[in-house]
């Protein structure tokens, strides 16, 4: 991959009147939805990129979602015209997407919107490569095989921190918004519970501690069923507790999630304190150690490292790359 991958990223100024959205951004990414920038900034000054279409693998399109989402010219409500627009330009202005009806294109976004971003533009949709981090296979508009996830990781700086497991009293943690009927199941069943602590509302302790201080992290389907939180339990050495239905998870042709997450069915929830005490303590060290080796995965860096979030993107990206090309003299462009 690091040898021959290539991506063309359709070109455009800085005096563009988008510029804000088609460019990297200036500063260092930031928030919840990063990962978005993140990979867009690293992508577009890495060894991937070539100005020669004709050699390119994939194409990417760099609109930026959350860019677009706060741009007080468009918004949520016009990201869908301005999606069917772009598409529209480049079909007539470049010849690539034409060839294959962008099976050979991507995107990349991290906010849900993302998804819905597309309902103008059914070719993006059905045949480029949607590279997200809402991934679920609930949704039609989501193909696993086609699309990849992307994880959703809080920017944090500095080496990873090395942890022991010894001062871990808590057996589970969570703590976050209740805006799901599962946190809303989650709460009615384990709020008042001594050694599984379900929290919603501000904490009154740091929310480092409590994950240093839980031996399993529950990772909770919200508004979607993406959130920062399996990063966030990784980087603290907290076993991570996946109760998103659905949720097609990240770098799942790679990673072998069983060996360091457990995945426990929204229905299940009742169940949640019997199916983690089934783990021995011995069991138990043995997913939080492998949660450990997988962590640097889970890390983005604006100069990236071998097998950090980006390059594990990327592999992703070239597990989907088309190995049949059609030559640019086989198609004619429309007057």
């Amino acid at each position: 991959m690091n040898r021959s991958f290539k991506i063309y990223v359709y070109p455009h100024r800085r005096n563009d009147p988008f510029a804000n959205v088609l460019l990297p951004v200036g500063s260092e990414p930031g928030g919840n939805y990063a990962s978005e920038s993140y990979f867009k900034k690293v992508l577009m000054s890495s060894y991937f990129i070539t100005k020669d279409p004709t050699k390119a693998d994939l194409f990417f399109l760099p609109f930026a979602i959350a860019s677009l989402r706060h741009d007080p010219r468009i918004g949520v409500g016009g990201i869908k015209d301005f999606i069917k627009d772009y598409i529209l330009n480049i079909s007539q202005k470049y010849p690539y997407w034409n060839r294959t009806g962008g099976a050979d294109h991507f995107y990349v976004a991290c906010h849900s919107v993302g998804r819905s971003a597309m309902d103008k533009a059914n070719e993006v949709k059905f045949n480029a490569i949607q590279v997200v981090c809402s991934s679920t296979y609930f949704h039609p508009g989501y193909i696993a095989h086609k699309d990849a996830c992307m994880p959703q990781i809080w920017p944090r700086k500095g080496v990873l921190p090395n942890l022991s497991s010894s001062n871990r009293k808590k057996l589970a943690f969570f703590a976050g918004k209740i805006n799901s009927p599962v946190r809303e199941k989650l709460l009615q069943v384990w709020r008042n519970d001594t050694e599984i602590f379900a929290h919603y509302g501000r904490l009154t302790t740091p929310y480092a501690d409590e994950l240093l201080g839980s031996k399993f992290c529950l990772h909770v389907k919200g508004y979607e069923v993406n959130t920062a939180r399996i990063a966030d339990s990784l980087y603290y050495g907290c076993v991570p507790v996946i109760i998103a239905d659905y949720y097609d998870l990240p770098f799942a042709d790679v990673l072998n999630w069983k060996s360091f997450s457990i995945n426990v069915a929204t229905l299940d929830i009742p169940l949640l304190k019997k199916i983690l005490k089934r783990f021995s303590f011995e069991e138990y060290l043995m997913l939080q150690r492998n949660a450990l080796k997988v962590r640097k995965h889970f890390q983005w860096h604006l100069s990236p490292v071998d097998y950090d979030a980006f390059y594990m993107v990327m592999y992703e990206l070239w597990l989907r790359r088309s190995s049949v090309r059609l030559p640019l003299n086989a198609f004619v462009h429309p007057n």
